[in-house]
């Protein structure tokens, strides 16, 4: 089987090893591919592995010899599955791999805004600790997280994964999903989703992208929101209308964010959160920690391997596959 990988480079920049996915075939990597260079380099493969490399209707109907599609992440908009499906062609995920880096990257936005790491640590840079008249200093409040209140919008592995940290941070956690769980953990509330925003002192973002949720924070969502409060969001950008963000943090309606996506990745200079009162931006990278590439690296092989057997595993397209 021919394999080939359009875009690996920000899963593996060269401190992981291929080595597990070339043992299933003729493998070919590159680390980036443009949209006009897609059809060439996937010619005559049977196996093609993407992460944000498109794989339109067009694309996937020209790729004559394609068997089989695994997408390295969890999120899977990037390929026309529909069309995959009509052509008997699987499509497979990571559906877990990242749960404990995503909490993670929402305690280190939420800690910088509490305790603003970023901003007095570059004044010692500066070299005003040097000439402070007093052991120490402070620009803003510094914010302890015990007692206060977090908002969690969407309960799957990442929204409990960030409650247990909430809890242990002794902050209190009210969650909001479509789905309730059969038992909601100890410590933590279902409540409406308007509720969540107008009681959290913290609200986290952990529901995936559709037509319901794309801009869920909106102008009056925010205006629900605490003056003190934080909006985080590790999930998808589109889930925030960032023009009503931006206003709602350069007008002091809420008192800062905390964003690892945007709705435009790489971002235009018109995104008009770069330039927002308060508002921290990190480029994608919750899902990074070596540990999740190399958990997401060897999904990606077992699901290879699987389909090889005739046997595709986390196949988000719903196609049947004889043994090959």
């Amino acid at each position: 089987m021919r394999i080939i990988v359009l875009d690996g480079y920000t899963l593996n920049p060269g401190d992981l090893s291929w080595k597990g996915l070339e043992a299933l075939g003729q493998c070919t990597i590159y680390d980036r591919t443009a949209p006009q260079e897609t059809i060439q380099r996937a010619d005559g493969a049977e196996i093609v592995l993407t992460n944000k490399t498109a794989l339109s209707a067009e694309v996937i109907e020209r790729l004559e010899t394609l068997k089989y599609i695994s997408v390295l992440a969890t999120g899977y908009n990037v390929v026309d599955v529909e069309a995959a499906r009509k052509r008997g062609i699987p499509v497979s995920n990571v559906p877990i791999y990242g749960t404990e880096s995503v909490a993670q990257m929402v305690f280190a936005h939420l800690l910088n805004l509490t305790q603003n790491v970023a901003h007095h640590a570059q004044t010692v840079r500066d070299g005003r600790w040097c000439t402070s008249p007093d052991f120490c200093y402070w620009d803003m409040p510094l914010i302890e997280l015990k007692g206060l209140t977090m908002g969690i919008v969407g309960f799957g592995r990442i929204g409990q994964a960030t409650a247990r940290l909430a809890l242990a941070f002794g902050m209190k956690v009210i969650v909001y999903d479509i789905i309730v769980p059969p038992q909601m953990p100890e410590g933590c509330q279902m409540v409406e989703l308007d509720d969540i925003f107008r009681l959290a002192d913290v609200v986290s973002l952990h529901c995936p992208l559709t037509a319901k949720t794309e801009k869920l924070v909106n102008v009056r969502r925010l205006t629900l929101m605490k003056p003190t409060a934080f909006l985080i969001n590790t999930s998808r950008g589109p889930l925030i209308d960032e023009q009503a963000l931006a206003d709602a943090l350069n007008n002091a309606r809420i008192a800062g964010a905390g964003l690892d996506v945007l709705t435009v990745e790489p971002p235009t200079k018109a995104e008009p959160l770069l330039n927002a009162k308060n508002c921290y931006i990190t480029p994608h990278i919750a899902w990074a920690t070596r540990a999740a590439r190399q958990r997401l690296l060897k999904v990606t092989v077992d699901n290879v391997a699987a389909f090889l057997i005739g046997r595709p595993q986390n196949v988000v397209n719903h196609v049947k596959v004889l043994a090959r």
